[in-house]
């Protein structure tokens, strides 16, 4: 019972021999390599006593089981081993389980010798012809596998839905099923696993589409693989639904995935009212425990489907030797030699009318089962319970199940948990919270909201903060965080809070219609200018202003020395009486007296030294009209400097923001805003996000508290909602936002994908 590779198989082949020839020597190949075994072993043991206990006769036929193993999934083995049966004659055989390529051996082996084959697996994929013999299968078809699965997508109005297949033979397998869809106006969307058989990408592009219901075609260990993993990404909800074509779906354990909402289903051949089911069940339980530690998880079908093989084949054997003698005949791989009594028995099966473990069991002409049901079963956290009969001739009785969602259903007198995070004025503690209890901690814009929307649909709530004290953003398994994360693995039915709705949140939840519109903004504190020092009075113009101001009163004072030198209107005789210094001429507009007229001018206090030439009292003018409009200009201008305090804004936009590096800023972690950087196409924001991510942890925040705190005691720009930020700028005068807005968007109260029909139903 060591474990092998997957490569390996255990075939056992059972032959049944008796002193006459009333039941004929048949052989049975299993392949049964698990750990603790499927009991096919048990069940050959179990069917030969139970035909022994009821044969009757004067010389009573004992049937006897003998075992031939394959080591693995082989033709070439296989070859073999049907060359060492067919010397010891047998009437049948019967098996292997598990193992398409040498099934396909055996069958073609004893078509070639006319030996009837009993096939206990699945159909071959594509069926194989078998123009000189036929075999007979206890195995669903595969067209009525896909007959069943499609009468469940009908009980579901025939919604679109997602095919996840192990192995590409599975489109072959379904054709039946993909037909219809052809024919239909829904779509199926086909998806293979990898080699590696890791389900995740798969699921997350269904869950991204928003495809509901979702159809394995694996084995039972992969199907569980691939659910588990489901599990994970949160699509177990009541929004997904699950069809499992393995026949071994009662096998499968699956208490830790599924909860109350989960909707998984499949199939199950078990008649569980045949008189021998129970005693069947408990031998089979004894074996386990013997010689296997873990906790036995139920009948495989493959032992149930060898247990009523051995039945059909005692059975036509008995019937074909009332109406003839029949005896065994040793044949060789080498010889052409055939049975002669092969196609007779072959008739007589197809004839078989037995209910066995598996239900009724009848063929049709093609050696197909026929006038069987396969009973639909549904997993919940105690097990599974039956929802449903198919019936092979396409006709499907579903009870009330959970797998109809109920749009006219309403929340009046249920209780739903709303989780949320603090954030004024959205949802805030009260002052003295600690006195009260519940919801009523609680107050802000959303809890109002809450309670008007209980109102009107009279349902009640119990408000919890989220864990982790995240919004929500993926993670790079794929799950979520945050109220997003909550609201998937139905922590929560409805999430409350300033909850932006984005494209990447709507593909895992649903959101109401947005109860507020809003966009990205940018605060930043108020930059004061500095105080009034000992040369404010140099702040109504600039340092270029004063400097051509200065230049031009040189310029001016050189002009008017000049032209006051060369006029001779500017010379005189300062003592015109006096007859010694009647030809001492003097001009007024010495060098000091021309820097020196100017000066007063433009201190607008006048001078005593008054211009005589017309030359002179041009460029004056022209002076004293400069230095009107400069001293006008210059007195408004410092009344304001002097009396109001100027605000300086050293960035105007997000590109200025961009472009510098000396204020940092960031937003809040695991944020809308914080995804809305990470998935722009736009130049500006990704630089932004680039530089983001480059100061990663130190640029983003916990909260918006903390994000203000920051905007408050450092050069750090807080990216934010536009909501928010208009609201702690009312509350904070020296906060400011800086440009307009970034992009539009909503808030919007979160809900998982399912409830959503029940709110607008």
């Amino acid at each position: 019972r060591g474990q092998t590779s997957p490569s390996f198989f255990q075939q056992p082949c059972w032959l049944l021999t008796s002193p006459s020839v009333e039941t004929g020597p048949s052989t049975a190949i299993l392949d049964d390599q698990s750990v603790c075994g499927r009991g096919e072993r048990l069940a050959l043991a179990l069917a030969r006593e139970n035909i022994n206990s009821v044969m009757e006769g004067p010389a009573r036929a004992r049937v006897e089981v003998d075992i031939y193993e394959l080591q693995k999934d082989s033709q070439y083995d296989t070859t073999d081993t049907m060359c060492q049966i067919l010397p010891k004659g047998v009437v049948s055989v019967i098996g292997p389980a598990s193992s398409p390529a040498s099934g396909s051996t055996v069958s073609h082996i004893c078509g070639e010798k006319e030996i009837p084959h009993i096939k206990i697996g699945p159909e071959e994929t594509p069926r194989l012809p078998y123009l000189r013999f036929a075999s007979v299968t206890l195995y669903p078809s595969n067209e009525d596998l896909s007959l069943a699965i499609g009468a469940i997508l009908r009980s579901f109005s025939y919604p679109s839905a997602s095919l996840v297949c192990a192995k590409a033979e599975c489109l072959l397998r379904l054709e039946e099923l993909v037909r219809r869809f052809l024919i239909s106006r829904e779509t199926l969307s086909v998806r293979m696993l990898d080699d590696n058989l890791d389900p995740t990408p798969l699921l997350k592009e269904i869950r991204d589409d928003k495809v509901a219901t979702i159809i394995i075609d694996a084995n039972a260990s992969v199907s569980y693989l691939i659910l588990k993993k489901a599990s994970e990404l949160g699509m177990t909800s009541a929004f997904y639904k699950y069809i499992l074509t393995t026949m071994d779906f009662p096998l499968l354990r699956l208490e830790d995935i599924v909860d109350d909402q989960s909707n998984i289903v499949g199939f199950s051949m078990f008649n569980t009212t045949h008189p021998f089911y129970l005693e069947f069940i408990r031998s089979l339980n004894l074996s386990w425990r013997e010689g296997c530690d873990l906790t036995y998880p139920g009948p495989a079908l493959s032992s149930a489907l060898m247990f009523d093989a051995v039945h059909v084949v005692v059975g036509a054997v008995r019937e074909l030797n009332r109406s003839q003698e029949i005896g065994v005949k040793p044949l060789s791989c080498t010889s052409p030699q055939i049975w002669q009594h092969g196609t007779s028995l072959m008739n007589y099966l197809r004839m078989v009318e037995y209910d066995g473990l598996t239900g009724r069991v009848e063929f049709n002409s093609k050696g197909q089962r026929t006038n069987y049901t396969l009973r639909i079963l549904e997993k919940h956290r105690g097990g599974h319970k039956e929802i449903g009969i198919w019936y092979s001739n396409n006709t499907l009785a579903m009870n009330s199940t959970s797998l109809d969602i109920n749009v006219s259903e309403t929340l009046a007198n249920k209780t739903l948990i709303v989780t949320t995070i603090l954030e004024n004025p959205y949802v805030m503690r009260k002052d003295n919270y600690q006195d009260f209890q519940g919801n009523d901690q609680y107050e802000g814009f959303c809890v109002d909201m809450l309670r008007e929307v209980a109102d009107i649909l009279k349902f009640s709530f119990r408000i919890k903060l989220v864990d982790d004290g995240l919004y929500g953003a993926p993670e790079p398994n794929g799950s979520w965080t945050g109220m997003v994360g909550e609201l998937i693995n139905r922590k929560a039915d409805l999430a409350a809070a300033a909850f932006t709705i984005t494209s990447e949140r709507e593909k895992v939840i649903d959101f109401s219609k947005p109860f507020m519109t809003l966009g990205i903004s940018i605060l930043y504190r108020v930059q004061l200018g500095r105080k009034p020092g000992y040369f404010s009075f140099l702040d109504p113009f600039s340092p270029a202003v004063w400097l051509f101001m200065l230049l031009a009163y040189l310029a001016v004072s050189c002009v008017l020395f000049l032209a006051a030198r060369l006029s001779p209107y500017e010379w005189y005789n300062p003592h015109p009486c006096l007859r010694e210094n009647r030809d001492m001429l003097e001009n007024q507009y010495t060098l000091g007296n021309s820097l020196w007229f100017p000066v007063g001018g433009f201190m607008q206090q006048g001078s005593e030294i008054m211009p005589r030439a017309l030359s002179t009292r041009c460029v004056s003018g022209v002076w004293w009209a400069f230095t009107l409009i400069i001293i006008s200009s210059y007195t408004a201008n410092l009344a304001a400097f002097l009396t109001v305090q100027r605000m300086e804004v050293p960035i105007e936009s997000p590109d200025d923001l961009a472009d510098q590096t000396n204020i940092e800023y960031g937003t809040i972690h695991g944020g809308s805003t914080m995804t809305f950087f990470m998935n722009s196409r736009y130049q500006t924001y990704q630089r932004m996000w680039n530089y983001m991510k480059s100061k990663q942890p130190g640029v983003f925040v916990k909260s918006t508290e903390e994000g203000i705190a920051r905007v408050v005691n450092s050069k750090y720009a807080f990216l934010m909602e536009s909501t928010m930020n208009e609201y702690h700028r009312g509350l904070n005068c020296n906060l400011t936002q800086i440009g307009g807005l970034l992009d539009t968007k909503g808030y919007g109260i979160g809900m998982p994908l399912d409830l959503k029909n029940v709110l607008y139903g």
